[in-house]
């Protein structure tokens, strides 16, 4: 099994074409809110923007639309809020990271894993049975500008994936995200807690979604991309 690593919404175009297996990492906060709701059963779509089109995909599906972490609603991208939730079958899952490389992911025919802390060895496991080239995407976060910024979460959830995975063959930068997440295995919660995005989501009253977030090895749920939802693990994609 190759392996290869790269960042956000031009990493993943990049490396798509090429894999067999495409894994999203968003660590806080859209693939570990996307675990959360996997764990209760809640089918997931990914969406790019929360807008007038959103509103009308989730109608059309039956689904709840999340909403931003500080509107009123039932769910937010706040991974809390989806533990706390009743009733819901369906979310539509906007996010500006984790959710627009997913979207755009699905149109490429590579299998399309969501990689947390807090399953990354059950993503590795699943993503072992069906071999091939695997890309590993950390999603990232975004300066004011619309700009990349490479987020650490990130960088230590693909490598606690890649760990897990044991590849045959790596790439450099994937030989460094697993050497990233083996520095802090150790203190991992401590060290969420204190990068940058941790202190933001503390700073701005969501202290609750960073230790969710810090899980690490806490769910058996693999979701995969199907039709335009993340499901938990259905088996192995169909032969093309």
């Amino acid at each position: 099994m190759t392996v290869t690593f790269d960042w956000g919404p031009q990493g993943a175009r990049s490396l798509a074409p090429h894999a067999t297996v495409v894994a999203v990492v968003d660590v806080l906060s859209f693939t570990t809110t996307l675990t959360v709701a996997l764990d209760r059963g809640i089918s997931v779509a990914p969406y790019p923007w929360r807008d007038e089109s959103a509103v009308r995909f989730a109608a059309r599906h039956d689904a709840v639309l999340a909403v931003g972490r500080r509107e009123h609603g039932p769910v937010s991208l706040s991974p809390a809020t989806v533990r706390a939730a009743r009733g819901i079958e369906r979310l539509v899952l906007p996010s500006p990271n984790g959710a627009t490389i997913s979207a755009l992911l699905g149109e490429y025919d590579a299998t399309v894993v969501g990689v947390s802390l807090r399953n990354a060895a059950s993503a590795a496991a699943y993503v072992t049975t069906l071999g091939g080239t695997v890309a590993v995407v950390a999603s990232g976060e975004r300066w004011p500008d619309g700009s990349l910024r490479p987020a650490v979460e990130d960088l230590w959830g693909a490598g606690a994936f890649l760990h897990h995975l044991a590849p045959s063959s790596a790439s450099p930068e994937a030989r460094s995200a697993i050497g990233a997440y083996r520095a802090v295995s150790d203190v991992l919660s401590e060290s969420l807690h204190a990068c940058f995005s941790g202190l933001e989501l503390i700073d701005y009253g969501f202290p609750q979604d960073v230790a969710v977030a810090a899980e690490a090895g806490q769910s058996d749920v693999v979701p995969v991309l199907r039709d335009g939802w993340y499901v938990a693990d259905p088996g192995p994609a169909p032969a093309a």
